[in-house]
């Protein structure tokens, strides 16, 4: 399973960084939760909020010479048919990294024969120096 999980992880950071929705869609739960914070702010929605919240800003990022910079360390297996994979995440557009990222702990469960992200946990609009100096490993991985 874990090697099925590697491959399909892979996929899924691939369609990130090329900005697929499709790709995204395809891996993320119709029983998705989340919750994100945003300074003392906090959002909870769910599938439809976040294909809706990602479409609008990949689109919003085409054509603006953006990459992004993922950094995907840790991956801890949960229990048999889940895995977390704790992310962060920030833009380089026109060759300037953005001020900020994102720090994401995301599960995802094997379901129905495939991975499927099912929660997310989101702290974002962090300062980008403190994390470009946070080194995040495991040895499971």
């Amino acid at each position: 399973m874990k090697e099925s999980f590697d491959e399909f992880f892979k996929e899924y950071l691939d369609s990130w960084r090329l900005f697929s929705i499709k790709g995204i869609e395809k891996v993320v739960s119709p029983d998705y939760t989340a919750r994100e914070i945003r300074g003392k702010e906090v959002y909870d929605f769910g599938y439809e909020e976040s294909i809706d919240g990602l479409n609008h800003a990949f689109n919003g990022l085409r054509g603006r010479n953006a990459e992004w910079m993922l950094e995907d360390d840790v991956i801890v297996s949960l229990k048999e048919d889940e895995m977390l994979a704790i992310i962060w995440a920030s833009l380089i557009i026109d060759d300037k990294p953005i001020k900020t990222a994102s720090l994401f702990f995301q599960t995802f469960r094997w379901e129905q024969g495939s991975w499927k992200m099912v929660r997310s946990y989101i702290e974002a609009e962090i300062p980008i120096e403190k994390m470009l100096s946070l080194k995040l490993t495991t040895t499971e991985r």
